[in-house]
């Protein structure tokens, strides 16, 4: 169905191909799984399967790609487009329309096909990914996931032979994203569908897809096989493939059922070991009958808001083009530097701790629609809270009004003492900094050093401190980049870096591992460990749970706009067989969250 035939594409300015010398072939009827770490050039296969490169793209296509017997190089996207479906990684470039079902229809109407039989197909839609509630709703009021149900399902409408998926999972809670998967394996099966996607969350598709294609490195020869011969070599995997690899198991497992099945004589080794736990801070409020303990004079005192918000003239954001940086604290507003912080010390009592950030009975409603309900939510220095939930449960929105970005209808939120969606952006960034789902809303600047150096001044930093934090995020990219080139992972990469160029004490990231391989992501980890150690407050909203077991201190659930649940991630996460990690799952009943506890516990 799918043939490429030594591929190589290689873009205007670029220092050499993105991919090189690509031979694979993709079978009528299969779902094959293209992995690979971030950029690879995964987006750009995937591209050319659907024509838009070279024709939407630009560069240089040499070699053929053929889909149901058409070539590429001869048939630009619009006479591709009764063969193949495409949905890329930003769900809002995809749309035409204003509302769910027009959008549905919209492809087929291009098509022309009968109106009775998109009505059908609309409702089969609809029902297929759960979107029946929605087919009113104007797309601009979605949350991300939802947004890319939709952008799946407008694809799906047309029925065509192929449909090709980059990161179809990647804004979807974990129960969406096995919706989402079951659908698509239903059309492989029953219908015989092809389809290639490329997804960097593989402990949710490996065990759906027929075969494997690995980008090991950019440039490097793709490595074609089933799943279990390409993950044996893969530098990326699963948690349920690298248990398996530390445990010596063979073949390796692909599933949490596999891995359970030989987990016998692992859960027999760790029985008497006990899973290194979550050490959650103390809740911030005191309480009421208790007095507040005296403080510990050899604690050092923990971040607390400038007294004076006087923005001083180095952090003032400079004029031009880019002035407008700091001016809407939810696209990104970068905090000001706080103060200096001490040696890591022994917990301080919870009464001498004053909370971050502090959200009371707040409620939030967005066009006719309860956004929040009565939430309650403290944050306290130096912890990290994972917001999770479904999609639509109101996680964005929480985050959105600790920025300032929606005004309550009722309830209070604090940040630092202030009250956002009242205080001067230019005094809020000083206190609150946010990473949003588009990354590109943070990047305005030509390459990726003018984005560093923009970074530094607005931050009043040392030159090159942001570019550091690039090199940590994302090591192998050039200054000279332009950001539009970068991944979706990239770009998330190089925003979350702008963002923390200016160290403020309260850090909020929304889906900030969308995008991100397993080595990107072990390296936001690490320089989120070490803002956490500093001192800095992180509220994170992902549907990352392998993220939220690596890194969280507390797990707070939402759904339908309010708190279902709030305590340690081990507490929560293990409860859940939604939001459970595969090491749980694997080891349960034993409480195990991650690969790397049970390597230490082993050690």
């Amino acid at each position: 169905m799918i043939r490429f035939e030594d591929v190589s594409v290689t873009y205007e300015g670029a220092a050499g191909p993105a991919v090189r010398g690509v031979d694979l072939e993709v079978p009528e009827g299969e779902l094959v799984l293209l992995a690979g770490p971030s950029g690879t050039g995964k987006s750009t296969i995937l591209n050319a399967v659907s024509g838009l490169v070279p024709h939407f793209t630009g560069g240089t296509l040499r070699g053929r790609v053929t889909v149901a017997g058409r070539d590429t190089r001869t048939h630009r996207p619009r006479e591709l487009a009764d063969v193949v479906g495409t949905v890329g990684q930003d769900p809002l470039a995809h749309f035409v329309t204003a509302t769910v079902e027009d959008e549905l229809a919209y492809g087929m109407e291009s098509l022309g096909i009968a109106p009775a039989v998109m009505r059908r197909r609309v409702e089969e839609t609809l029902d297929l990914l759960g979107l029946d509630g929605l087919r009113d709703r104007a797309i601009a009021t979605l949350s991300g996931g939802q947004r890319q149900r939709v952008a799946i399902g407008s694809v799906l409408t047309p029925h065509p032979e192929v449909l090709v998926l980059d990161e179809p999972t990647s804004a979807l809670d974990p129960a969406a994203a096995e919706e989402v998967l079951a659908v698509l394996q239903r059309l492989v099966h029953d219908l015989g569908t092809t389809v290639f996607l490329a997804e960097h969350r593989l402990e949710r598709v490996v065990q759906y897809a027929d075969r494997v294609v690995l980008l090991p490195e950019p440039g490097a020869a793709p490595v074609c096989g089933t799943p279990a011969e390409v993950m044996a070599v893969s530098p990326v995997c699963p948690p349920v493939v690298e248990l398996g690899r530390l445990a010596g198991w063979s073949p390796l497992p692909m599933t949490v059922r596999d891995a359970r099945r030989r987990a016998g004589g692992l859960r027999e080794r760790l029985t008497v070991r006990t899973p290194r736990q979550h050490t959650p801070i103390a809740d911030p409020t005191p309480a009421p009958a208790a007095p507040a303990p005296p403080a510990d004079p050899t604690v050092p005192a923990a971040p607390a808001p400038p007294a004076d918000l006087t923005v001083p003239a180095a952090t003032t954001p400079r004029a031009g083009p880019g002035a407008g940086r700091w001016r809407s604290a939810g696209r990104g507003s970068r905090g000001g530097r706080p103060g200096a912080r001490g040696p890591a010390g022994p917990a301080v009592p919870a009464a001498a701790v004053p909370p971050l950030a502090e959200v009371r009975s707040l409620a939030v409603r967005r066009d006719r629609v309860d956004a929040l309900c009565g939430v309650g939510l403290t944050v306290a220095p130096g912890e990290t809270v994972a917001l999770m939930g479904r999609n639509g449960a109101g996680k964005s929105t929480l985050l959105s009004a600790l920025v300032g970005l929606v005004e309550p209808n009722s309830g209070t939120v604090r940040v630092g003492g202030a009250v956002p969606h009242r205080t001067r952006p230019r005094d809020l960034v000083r206190l609150v900094g946010l990473v949003p789902q588009e990354p590109r809303d943070l990047l305005y600047a030509d390459t990726v050093g003018a984005e560093c150096a923009a970074a530094d001044r607005d931050a009043a930093a040392a030159p090159g401190t942001c570019r550091e934090l690039v090199s940590a995020l994302l090591p192998g990219v050039a200054d000279a980049t332009h950001p539009r080139d970068l991944s979706e992972g990239q770009r998330l990469a190089l925003a979350l870096a702008v963002v923390l160029t200016a160290r403020p004490p309260l850090l909020l990231l929304d889906e900030p591992t969308r995008g991100l391989d397993y080595a990107a992501k072990a390296r936001l980890v690490g320089v989120l460990r070490g803002l956490a150690a500093d001192g800095h407050a992180i509220v994170l909203a992902t549907h990352d749970v392998e993220l939220a077991a690596e890194i969280a201190d507390r797990v707070v659930l939402l759904a339908q706009g309010e708190v279902i649940a709030d305590g340690p991630t081990d507490d929560i996460v293990v409860s859940s067989p939604s939001f459970a990690p595969q090491v749980t799952k694997v080891l349960a009943p034993q409480r195990w969250l991650t690969v790397a506890q049970v390597r230490e516990a082993l050690a």
